[in-house]
């Protein structure tokens, strides 16, 4: 298939915003897919989701167009004759502006594809397609003993230090690092900040290796995953995360491991949970319980959609909300 990839998630150097959206470019790819990817956005700014329409439309030929974030609909209104995709995720259908404009410009996609079944219900579409970001389960691998011993003093802690990994940017407003902070000091551990300047992928490897625990704040309502999660079930780390996207989901019988609900409380519902799982003191044992999130199957499954869509069988679609 020839595909255009429209997205307003792709990530900078030292940046993992829309590395999943990369991930499934890179997985097409390697099933033998030609994709083009018309980034949005980002450093041009909020105008450009209504100027890119004219460079999309320019783009030429090809298959079917996959729209990636419901605000990135603008940019492929101005697309005929060809099969169009819309992926949601999160805040797009979560923020009320965002959904509103997002139902507006959407412009009746053949199909639309959701990463967890909670955000599919949520925009009122029970039927829409679920495909998950998926995890490099080869470059997400455990550390043994001695190989987290040296990625801890690589960073600069001690064998007796608590490590609490943070999975963003602190400065991402939607990520909660407040809530993060106070939590941490609560705990008197140290912090461990997932996205570095110009750090590669595999960089990123050695700080889940490092950490004890991973503690996700995002705010209510903003996440459809977060990948993270996945990736650090995958690495053995314990996560303790707020109720958001399909966390609930992923950790379901991962140990030692907790979803705190939102609440009046939630630093200090937080700090009790993250107590809890390290003092355990094991590693999780979430890679064994998430294999169905293998990247592989993760593009096999979008493929699917592709093909069912390029038959003429439009994926059932009963958006209601």
């Amino acid at each position: 298939m020839r595909i255009l990839a429209v997205t307003n998630l792709w990530p900078a150097p030292g940046s993992f915003r829309g590395v999943f959206v990369a991930d499934q470019v890179a997985g097409l790819r390697r099933l033998g897919h030609e994709v083009d990817v018309e980034v949005v956005a980002q450093e041009r700014g909020r105008l450009d989701y209504l100027l890119a329409a004219g460079r999309v439309r320019r783009r030429g030929s090809y298959d079917l167009v996959h729209v990636h974030y419901g605000l990135t609909a603008l940019a492929s209104r101005l697309v005929v004759g060809v099969p169009r995709i819309l992926s949601l995720y999160g805040s797009d259908v979560n923020t009320p502006w965002q959904w509103r404009l997002t139902r507006l410009f959407d412009g009746n996609p053949a199909a639309r594809v959701y990463p967890s079944r909670r955000l599919a219900l949520a925009a009122g579409d029970p039927d829409g397609a679920i495909v998950p970001p998926g995890v490099d389960f080869g470059l997400f691998a455990p550390f043994d003993p001695a190989a987290r011993a040296a990625a801890r003093a690589g960073f600069g802690f001690g064998p007796d230090e608590t490590v609490v990994l943070f999975g963003a940017a602190p400065d991402n407003p939607v990520k909660g690092y407040d809530v993060f902070r106070a939590v941490v000091d609560r705990l008197g551990a140290r912090t461990l900040l997932l996205p570095a300047p110009g750090q590669s992928r595999a960089g990123v490897v050695p700080k889940f290796a490092a950490a004890d625990l991973l503690l996700v704040t995002s705010r209510q309502g903003t996440e459809s995953g977060p990948l993270v999660v996945k990736e650090a079930a995958a690495m053995g780390l314990p996560v303790v995360s707020v109720d958001v996207g399909d966390a609930a989901e992923v950790l379901d019988g991962v140990t030692p491991s907790a979803v705190v609900p939102f609440s009046g409380t939630l630093v200090a519902d937080l700090a009790a949970a993250c107590a809890a799982v390290l003092a355990d003191g094991r590693r999780a044992d979430g890679r064994e319980r998430i294999a169905r999130y293998d990247q592989e199957q993760a593009v096999r499954a979008l493929e699917a959609v592709y093909t069912r869509v390029l038959a003429g069988r439009a994926v059932p679609s009963r958006r209601g909300r």
